[in-house]
């Protein structure tokens, strides 16, 4: 005898949310436009958001990511050469146009708007020559050169592009750290507790604010130099705002800036003898072939409510006071023109365009 059920099971079906293949393509596809839309549609932050990712997975960043977007950016040396610049070493010429013709990541025009010279396109181009030797460190977001013997870099260099002024990074998600790339070490937070001075940042973490990554970099301590609370937080966070309106007007600038060191400095620090600089200078450039222009500001380490105009002054005195040569791979006789002209022939030039 057979069981017969009086219902039939062909007339039910599964119950409950399920997502079918298409429902899943359009909330992809409705992510990817929010996304899209969340950066103003621009694409640079879109892929810099996409490496952050990856390196929070583990997966590390894209091969366009490790390669870089930056249009300023110029070619970097490969990595036996870094090794060898860090310990002193200098790569000759030929090695330098090598590694400038073989670069898969050549700067692009297109996404600058910008046209760039050839001295642009060489290896190291916005790197002073500096007649001490400090430590080269190089990071994903800027360079520098630490200066051991102070315990503060005496430059530190980087590509400043509009998008890279705006985001969503936010600087109280980090925390000032030593610099675990630098040989015998950097100073300590704990040097500053109490000392009177801000930990002063070098390369602003406000200029990083497409990349929370990249952001990060800035609070390690080769990027901080004790500034009095009146600067750090009056005149220098005006002069950071200036270039970052000057990079959105521009399209992109060069930014090379630090604190003018010599011996007898006062120190602070309690496990550290970091030196308080006296003064700090910036060094801009703008080149969009055939124009080209650049502007050096110098600074007291001191509170000031003068105009911004009155810190100009030729790129000349401030290689004088520091020892160091910017942009050497601009031909001899364009970098005198540029580094020699008067306050008033520069103010005229910056600020009134």
């Amino acid at each position: 005898m057979f069981f017969n059920p009086r219902f039939s099971t062909n007339k039910y079906t599964r119950r409950g949310f399920r997502l079918r293949g298409n429902t899943l393509v359009m909330l992809f596809v409705f992510f990817l436009i929010g996304l899209f839309l969340h950066y103003g549609g621009r694409t640079q932050p879109v892929v810099a958001f996409w490496n952050d990712f990856r390196q929070v997975i583990g997966l590390g960043r894209s091969r366009s990511g490790r390669e870089g977007s930056n249009p300023y950016k110029a070619p970097e040396p490969k990595s036996d050469e870094a090794s060898d610049d860090r310990s002193g070493g200098k790569s000759s010429q030929s090695d330098e146009s090598e590694a400038s013709d073989n670069n898969l990541n050549k700067p692009s025009e297109a996404s600058s708007g910008n046209q760039r010279f050839d001295f642009e396109k060489q290896v190291d181009f916005l790197l002073p020559v500096s007649k001490a030797s400090g430590e080269l460190i190089r990071h994903e977001g800027y360079t520098l050169s630490y200066r051991d013997q102070y315990k503060d870099a005496e430059w530190v260099a980087y590509p400043l592009l509009a998008y890279e002024t705006t985001g969503d990074a936010d600087r109280k998600y980090e925390q000032f750290k030593p610099d675990p790339a630098v040989d015998n070490g950097t100073a300590l937070p704990a040097d500053y507790t109490r000392s009177g001075y801000d930990r002063g940042h070098l390369a602003p973490a406000a200029d990083f604010k497409f990349s929370q990554r990249m952001m990060r970099e800035t609070f390690f301590m080769s990027n901080i130099t004790p500034q009095e609370p009146e600067f750090n937080r009056g005149i220098w966070s005006d002069l950071e705002n200036l270039v970052r309106s000057w990079a959105r007007r521009d399209r992109g600038l060069y930014v090379i800036t630090g604190p003018v060191l010599k011996p007898g400095l006062p120190t602070i620090g309690k496990k550290t003898e970091v030196s308080v600089p006296e003064k700090f200078y910036k060094v801009i450039l703008y080149c969009n072939k055939p124009e080209i222009r650049m502007v050096g500001f110098l600074l007291n380490n001191e509170g000031s409510t003068n105009a911004l105009k009155e810190f100009v002054v030729p790129v000349d005195l401030i290689e004088q006071l520091t020892g160091l040569d910017f942009f050497p791979k601009i031909p001899d006789d364009l970098e005198r023109k540029l580094e020699s002209k008067s306050r008033e022939e520069v103010v005229d030039e910056w600020f009134d365009n």
